[in-house]
């Protein structure tokens, strides 16, 4: 399980520069995030190096902050990869709020929001995934 950051920005030029400044100014490194938005304001999910030390700092900034629980994992980069993830998650009845993922090299990285973050684990752990 990994501590993510959910921020809650308003729809303004420059709010993700400035999250970035803050946290970058603070020697902390965004492993990944995502952004959805409304017409009103969007949502910044962040998965960082330093939780405790981030939500200090982006408090401190004015920012609206969360913490929120997700599952990190790693698989090879490959046809079938996700279908595989997602079938294993599905026969475990186990939902799927959101994820975000990328690709570096010949690995994938998810970051999921299931439903129940312990059995979630467990099924992604005998599907031989990694467990970031």
């Amino acid at each position: 399980m990994t501590k993510q950051i959910s921020l809650f920005l308003e729809n303004r030029t420059g709010r993700i520069a400035q999250v970035a400044k803050t946290l970058g100014e603070n020697d902390i490194n965004m492993k990944a995030f995502s952004m959805t938005e409304t017409p009103d304001f969007g949502i910044m999910r962040i998965v960082v190096t330093d939780v405790e030390r981030a939500v200090v700092v982006l408090n401190e900034a004015n920012f609206a902050v969360s913490l929120t629980d997700v599952v990190c994992i790693q698989c090879p980069d490959r046809p079938g990869s996700l279908s595989n993830v997602l079938e294993s998650l599905t026969s475990a009845d186990i939902d799927i709020n959101y994820m975000y993922a990328f690709s570096e090299g010949e690995m994938a990285k998810f970051v999921i929001k299931p439903s129940d973050i312990q059995k979630c684990e467990e099924v992604l752990a005998q599907s031989g995934c990694t467990i970031l």
